[in-house]
C-alpha cells in the first residue's frame, strides 16, 4: 500500500540540522506512528512521504516554511519574575507550556536580568533547515474509528 491521505504510517526517523547534529530520532523510543494527511507531522515531510510504501527509505530536506515556521522576533517577550510560580527555579534554557490565543506553545527562557525574564515562544526548531532520514516500516488503511477521532489508535480493532 502506498502512503496517501487516511493511511496509518509507521516509520523510523532521524532528524538532523544543517551541521548534521541529531535533533530527534525514533531510535530507542520505537517508531513514529501517525495518520497521514491530518497534520500530525510537518507539511514538508508529509509531502515527501506521499506515494512511498513499506521498506522505502527517504531523505527529505524541509525548510522553515514547510517545517516549524520562520523564527519570529514578535514571539520574544519580556515578563516579570512575579509571573512564575517558583521564580527561584528558573534558568536559561528552561522550557514550559504557555496558553496563547493560538493555542498551547512551548516557551524557552533565553535571558534573565534582575526581575525580567525574556522568553521565546517560537517553536525550538523554527527557522531551521531540517534533514529527515526516514525508513517506512508499515502502511495500512486507517480504521473508521481512527478517522472519526482523527488520530491513530494502538489497537484499532480492540
Amino acid at each position: 500500500m502506498k502512503i496517501a491521505k487516511d493511511c496509518v504510517v509507521t516509520l523510523d526517523y532521524t532528524l538532523t540540522d544543517e551541521d548534521g547534529e541529531i535533533l530527534d530520532s525514533s531510535e530507542g523510543d520505537g517508531p513514529l506512528v501517525y495518520l497521514h494527511g491530518h497534520g500530525d507531522i510537518v507539511p514538508g515531510l508529509e509531502r515527501a512521504l506521499a506515494g512511498h510504501q513499506s521498506g522505502d527509505r527517504i531523505q527529505a530536506d524541509v525548510g522553515p516554511e514547510d517545517g516549524y515556521g520562520e523564527w519570529d522576533e514578535d514571539l520574544v517577550e519580556v515578563v516579570g519574575k512575579e509571573d512564575f510560580d517558583d521564580p527561584d527555579e528558573l534558568e536559561i534554557g528552561a522550557q514550559f507550556e504557555v496558553d496563547t490565543d493560538e493555542g498551547v506553545r512551548v516557551a524557552t527562557i533565553i535571558e534573565m536580568e534582575g526581575d525580567e525574564i525574556t522568553v521565546d515562544l517560537n517553536h525550538p526548531l523554527a527557522g531551521m533547515q531540517l534533514h529527515f532520514d526516514v525508513t517506512v516500516r508499515d502502511v495500512r488503511a486507517a480504521s473508521a474509528e481512527e478517522l472519526a477521532h482523527g488520530h491513530v489508535h494502538e489497537h484499532p480493532h480492540a
